[in-house]
């Protein structure tokens, strides 16, 4: 007989208990807006003055509860308040599974809990980071240009979906078909499956975790969501230069999933004048969930060196 998942990533310990053990505390909220119920967490440190505020998405077909959140605690445990946001159609999230066919306002209805808590009375005078991985990545750069200026003193990027890999463009022609139905395709689960978390977990171990999240995703594209990541996708690259703030991103050479070029072209053509990217030889697509411990913590000191780095250059008002 098989054995059923744990209730989380780390076993059976009352989540309390494991957060507190990190060094964390969690909370769980919905948040009301007027495309749907999000749901929402926080992390906040149990030691430590928060120093800022970082605002978290996940990537495609994942959510902010199971190995996602590892992410989140890190970032709490260096002295940052963490506020993330299952994407609509995601995780414990309103919303059709997976379907992204308006990714502007997928991207607005996270930023509107993001503002909310960013222009609070307890946060309002911090230092405030936007954060995205994968796909997240982009919905994370949809709510920067759906910013007013000076609202995010930095953006962190971990492997971002700017540019369609080829093999995982969807194809034109049946696009095309299916645009023949009249929009009634759009939400259709037919297009093509790479299976991209083998290709996105170096990690064996990890890997199987990953896999028994029983909030994943794993059910075949659907078609407006290739549609519109695909024109997300070109939208980006053709604004990249209206980036101004301050930015990181970061790639493995080995990504299957994203081209490391995603990360390359945003830090060639962003005119953000202060701007790091760091590519990592040999490394896959999920760079702190999926490594091994050894390298994803080369990713984390990076990531928290420049992070501190920030809040030390631009915190002071």
């Amino acid at each position: 007989m098989a054995s059923e998942t744990p209730p989380n990533f780390w076993g059976d310990m009352p989540e309390e208990e494991y957060y507190t053990s990190q060094g964390v505390r969690n909370t769980k909220s919905y948040f009301d807006t007027p495309n749907g119920k999000i749901f929402t967490q926080s992390f906040l440190p149990l030691d430590k003055k928060v120093k800022a505020t970082v605002y978290m998405t996940h990537g495609y077909g994942s959510d902010t509860g199971w190995l996602f959140q590892r992410i989140c605690i890190y970032y709490s445990t260096w002295g940052y308040a963490v506020f993330a946001a299952d994407l609509l159609g995601h995780g414990r999230s309103e919303g059709l599974r997976c379907y992204l066919g308006d990714m502007e306002k997928i991207a607005a209805t996270s930023l509107s809990f993001f503002k909310h808590v960013r222009y609070s009375e307890e946060y309002r005078d911090l230092p405030a980071f936007l954060f995205g991985e994968s796909m997240g990545g982009l919905a994370t750069m949809l709510m920067y240009f759906q910013s007013e200026p000076e609202m995010w003193t930095g953006l962190i990027f971990s492997a971002p979906l700017f540019v369609m890999p080829e093999n995982m463009k969807p194809s034109k022609v049946r696009l095309f078909m299916y645009g023949l139905l009249f929009g009634l395709a759009d939400t259709w689960a037919t297009m093509p499956d790479n299976k991209m978390v083998g290709k996105a977990i170096k990690d064996p171990e990890k890997l199987k975790i990953i896999a028994s999240n029983p909030r994943r995703y794993t059910g075949p594209p659907r078609v407006g969501t290739m549609r519109e990541l695909s024109r997300m996708c070109q939208y980006i690259q053709d604004n990249f230069s209206k980036v101004t703030a301050p930015f990181l991103t970061v790639h493995g050479t080995s990504d299957g999933v994203t081209c490391p070029t995603s990360s390359q072209l945003l830090y060639e053509k962003a005119s953000s004048p202060d701007k790091s990217l760091k590519i990592y030889e040999g490394m896959y697509h999920s760079l702190i969930q999926g490594e091994p411990d050894e390298n994803a913590e080369i990713v984390l000191r990076d990531m928290r060196e420049w992070i501190d780095e920030r809040v030390e250059r631009y915190g002071k008002k």
